[in-house]
């Protein structure tokens, strides 16, 4: 395949496109972590109870759940260097709220709400996904998005070190400022590397229409056809129903691991990065190895087995030994799942709509945060941790068994 000019990806040229949005995304992701690692510490210095904590969450969630399919239409009118931009600088914002809220002489807690309010409009994720799809050829394609995995990977197991470690040495306003000043960086750097579009440098060449009055970034039926296409509602649909279960218990993972594991705040963290090399090694190496051997088709159906397998090891766990056994299927059914899938959406839809494509995959995580507390907190009081390997085994056994009768259909780029 002819590969795209250094004229339509900017002055770095295509692979240094790639690499500079690989390592953005690892800033981003470490600052996100650095943030996961103090806020709770903030939290309860301020005086928030665990019920309010979890609205600030909640708040968190619905933000970046409404904020995300808008940002991704966002990013295919107005392209690549406007994403990354934006969102770095909503970042800053956020983290530079967060600082504020840690001085004692201000509305601690007003500010600490206040900085989620930047979330709506904090979107690396899809922003990075978007231009690894749009410079990479359909076939070579969830590799490439399986490489994103490595830069969480790196976010998780760095961003939670530096974390602790900063705020331990330097105190709690720490993390929260040297993660305002990397976000600024990361702003300067997508505004001056990161080219206008990449849409001309997809594996196509296509390119959004040119000439007529452009649909609003606000149109949202513009954004619900996209959804309710035929190669593209069936493959959504099974990515929220088949990870939803494994989300809930994630979501309630930090309760688990106290009540049920019965760890300390230091052997959780262990056990985090451990789950993070996981990720880095699944999701940046093996799911890329397996997509030039088996079709996206049999992945997404290994995948939701693996789920149900370990669903059902899970209903009879007993302690955190157990877990750490089935965390490599639990990891491989993750990644396994959300990289085939997004590169299965991105194919069923025209380049100039994989933007907001991928802003639709990625409101599935928020919305699993926004529900989970609630769910989650519901069928862990009733029914205790087995609950959630038996609702993971049901309902991908149930998805398993729709794959079989009506499998989903080849996807590749459509022509606009």
């Amino acid at each position: 395949m002819r590969g795209p000019s250094a004229a339509q990806v900017g002055a770095l040229g295509r692979p240094w496109v790639l690499l500079l949005t690989y390592v953005l995304a690892s800033v981003e992701f470490s600052c996100l972590f650095m943030q996961f690692s103090v806020l709770p510490y903030l939290s309860r210095r301020l005086g928030l109870d665990s019920v309010t904590f979890g609205y600030l969450q909640t708040t968190f969630g619905m933000l970046q759940l409404l904020g995300g399919p808008v940002f991704g239409r966002f990013a295919d009118q107005r392209g690549a260097r406007a994403a990354f931009t934006v969102s770095f600088l909503a970042a800053s914002t956020l983290y530079l709220l967060l600082t504020a809220a840690c001085s004692p002489a201000l509305p601690g807690v007003a500010l600490l709400f206040a900085s989620r309010l930047p979330a709506v409009f904090i979107h690396m994720l899809p922003a990075a996904q978007m231009v690894v799809a749009d410079l990479s050829a359909p076939e070579e394609r969830p590799a490439a998005l399986g490489r994103l995995g490595l830069c969480f990977g790196v976010g998780t197991i760095f961003g939670s070190l530096l974390g602790g470690t900063l705020s331990a040495a330097c105190g709690i306003q720490c993390p929260p400022f040297v993660a305002f000043v990397a976000n600024l960086l990361g702003a300067v750097l997508s505004f001056t590397c990161i080219p206008t579009s990449t849409k001309r440098a997809s594996a196509h060449g296509q390119a959004a229409p040119a000439g007529g009055p452009q649909a609003s970034v606000f149109d949202l039926k513009a954004i619900s056809r996209l959804l309710l296409q035929p190669s593209v509602l069936p493959v959504f649909l099974v990515k929220v129903v088949s990870g939803f279960p494994s989300g809930l218990f994630m979501v309630m993972f930090s309760i688990i691991s106290m009540d049920f594991f019965q760890l300390e705040a230091a052997q959780a963290g262990y056990l985090m990065s451990f789950f993070g090399v996981l990720l880095m090694v699944v999701q940046g190496l093996v799911v890329g190895r397996l997509s030039s051997r088996f079709s996206e088709a049999a992945l997404l159906r290994a995948s939701v087995l693996v789920f149900s397998v370990v669903g059902l090891a899970m209903a009879m766990m007993s302690d955190v030994s157990h877990f750490c056994l089935l965390m490599p299927g639990l990891v491989f059914s993750l990644c396994t799942l959300n990289v085939v899938t997004d590169s299965m959406l991105t194919k069923a839809v025209s380049a100039s709509d994989t933007g907001t494509m991928l802003g639709l995959c990625a409101a599935v995580q928020p919305l699993t945060r926004t529900l989970g507390p609630t769910v989650g907190g519901l069928l862990y009081r009733a029914f205790g941790v087995s609950i959630f390997g038996y609702v993971q085994f049901a309902v991908n056994f149930l998805v398993l068994l729709v794959l079989w009768r009506q499998p989903l259909p080849r996807q590749t780029n459509k022509v606009q």
